[in-house]
């Protein structure tokens, strides 16, 4: 199969679920090779009982989150959200950033919670799993009505995102500031465009990124860089270069995770590797196994976030040096729960 170029994934893994999978992979036996051609990207509609999802893992920065997309066009070939993609009956590979689910009715079920009398202000996640700003939200603008949402109850929200369309909403950032409700969170793996090509195809370059940091930064939403995944053998190194350059774009925050191929994005990230990078493709892979006990995956707290042994203390060294350098005389501003507008509407007194 020709590479496909502007996808992260180049095969369809196997779905641990199903019994039975249709593949073009293996070619013995047949007359003539089939021709595969570049998948086109399919949208399926979801209506979920609740939109708020919630998780007590102690090393996540976050216990509420929304999610108004399942599978992602972004295509980072790293994602730990690809083997979720299987809980719906696809493949955690090219399926994933091409069979994308939406929920439409996303922002009436988060007014429907904040009404109960049950809730309680506290920050909620865009996004916990997949990007709230992927290429869909241009058009579904799902996103920017779940933000009038948060406005509207004046309820706390922070994002994480690799996409620069979130300048798009930056009015109702700007007024979610006023009050301290908001944080935005870009994340950057490579300065290097060639490499994130490859790597995360169809995400904003680092460079527009960085601009929507400066926009969003001048008009006082408070933003920060996760300099996430680092991967050692392919990006380790630009951390120094990734954080210098956030914190000139007006980034207030630094945080990073290493990466961690569970499930089937170990094969995938394997097949990728081999395809794009031959000749250090052992060095890199020994040395995310390093990370983790001497394996790629991990699902021990904290190890899988950070990793463990030497490779993981010259990436924690090189950010901390960086970090300090950089971000030694800035804070997030912690956000505010007590403006919460019970059913939604202004108090007067």
């Amino acid at each position: 199969m020709d590479y496909l170029k502007g996808k992260g994934a180049q095969i369809n893994t196997p779905n641990k679920f199903l019994n039975l999978s249709i593949s073009t992979d293996e070619t013995d036996g047949l007359d003539e090779e089939m021709v595969q051609q570049k998948p086109k990207t399919e949208v399926f509609k979801e209506t979920p009982k609740k939109i708020i999802s919630t998780n007590n893992s102690p090393d996540l920065g976050f216990y509420a989150s929304v999610n108004p997309y399942q599978g992602c066009e972004h295509g980072c070939v790293y994602c730990y959200a690809r083997n979720s993609h299987e809980y719906w009956g696809f493949s955690a590979g090219l399926d994933f950033e091409t069979k994308i689910i939406v929920k439409p009715d996303a922002p009436k079920l988060l007014e429907k919670e904040f009404l109960k009398s049950s809730w309680k202000p506290k920050t909620v996640m865009l996004s916990g799993n997949t990007d709230c700003y992927q290429p869909l939200e241009k058009k579904l603008e799902i996103t920017k009505r779940l933000l009038s949402v948060f406005n509207k109850y004046q309820n706390p929200v922070g994002i994480i995102t690799k996409n620069s369309l979130i300048t798009r909403d930056i009015d109702v950032l700007k007024e979610l500031a006023q009050s301290n409700l908001v944080h935005v969170i870009f994340s950057i793996t490579s300065l290097d465009e060639k490499l994130r090509q490859k790597l995360e195809p169809r995400t904003a370059s680092a460079a527009k990124k960085l601009r929507a940091m400066e926009i969003l930064s001048k008009v006082g939403v408070p933003v920060g860089v996760m300099n996430a995944p680092i991967i050692p053998g392919l990006t380790h190194h630009e951390t120094p270069a990734i954080l210098s350059s956030a914190s000139n774009a007006g980034a207030v925050f630094a945080g990073y995770t290493v990466v961690r191929l569970n499930g089937q994005i170990s094969k995938i990230f394997h097949d990728w590797l081999i395809k794009n990078f031959p000749d250090r493709a052992k060095k890199v892979w020994h040395q995310v196994q390093e990370l983790h006990g001497g394996n790629v995956n991990d699902s021990e707290f904290k190890r899988r976030i950070k990793g463990d042994g030497k490779v993981a203390e010259i990436i924690k060294k090189l950010f901390e040096v960086s970090r300090r350098k950089y971000f030694d005389d800035k804070t997030f501003p912690i956000l505010e729960t007590s403006h919460f507008r019970r059913g939604g509407s202004y108090n007067l007194f």
